[in-house]
């Protein structure tokens, strides 16, 4: 293992539930040797990537919240759409979270939210930084309907596609994706969550390496016909809307770095 291998294996033992760890924790769930562990637990605090705690133990440090908000200024979907969010949860008119995502190498994840403020439903598993399934709901169906067949297929049938037998399957369906990729939208009904309807559309901008969608969740009793004809034009126009503009900037940084070489 690798050196950064090891420095990525202490930090992904971190979760929700185990927000602390101390050196012999870390190496008997690593299964690697104490004097180890702990020089890579020194270098981690070095780089504020760990911090101590109580009783000899580390949680994580300011490193992370430091590059998240790099992250947020520097990443250009979220600069074109985070404001476009805050509007397409006001045009909608019912209670919805407006959801940014986008394919990080091998993984769907939100990258921005909005939620209305009359939202009642439980939504944290679509919070940014949260990865999507990538065989399950309308947002990372709509990003891997952007992808190249091949490029599509390695996804889903990899070890980390959240379910190989449900991912090999799904690989399989290229005329499904086709569909998808005509129509300019996907609605999913209850794959997440069973009470829950996901409407998305693409943000396809290759160009930049950007394969990305723009989604709106609520609740399946809010819904209806006429509701779902509305919220399938509002995202659309809206995913039209992004991608022109995040084409533009392309062109523009294009033509400033042209400029001053």
């Amino acid at each position: 293992m690798s050196g950064l291998d090891r420095f990525v294996a202490v930090l992904s033992l971190y979760s929700e539930t185990a927000d602390v760890w101390s050196v012999q924790e870390m190496a008997n769930a690593l299964d690697m040797p104490a004097s180890t562990v702990y020089r890579i637990v020194r270098d981690l605090v070095k780089a504020s990537f760990l911090e101590p705690a109580t009783s000899a133990r580390y949680r994580l440090g300011s490193a992370f919240p430091r590059y998240d908000r790099l992250a947020r200024n520097t990443d250009p979907v979220v600069r074109a759409g985070s404001s476009l969010l805050h509007e397409i949860v006001h045009q909608a008119r019912v209670p919805c979270v407006a959801l940014l995502s986008r394919l990080c190498n091998d993984m769907v994840m939100c990258i921005d939210h909005e939620a209305a403020k009359d939202v009642e439903f439980e939504w944290s598993l679509f919070e940014r930084g949260r990865p999507i399934p990538l065989t399950k709901g309308s947002t990372s169906k709509v990003i891997l309907a952007q992808l190249p067949a091949q490029q599509r297929k390695k996804l889903l049938t990899s070890k980390d596609s959240n379910g190989s037998a449900a991912g090999a399957e799904l690989s399989q369906k290229g005329e499904f994706f086709t569909f998808i990729r005509k129509q300019g939208y996907h609605i999913s009904y209850g794959e997440i969550d069973p009470t829950l309807i996901a409407i998305a559309a693409p943000i396809s901008v290759p160009e930049m390496g950007l394969a990305a969608s723009i989604s709106l969740i609520l609740e399946d009793k809010t819904n209806n016909e006429d509701l779902e004809r509305r919220l399938v034009l509002l995202l659309v126009s809206s995913a039209s809307l992004l991608t022109e503009q995040l084409r533009r900037s392309e062109v523009t940084e294009i033509i400033g770095q042209s400029a001053t070489g």
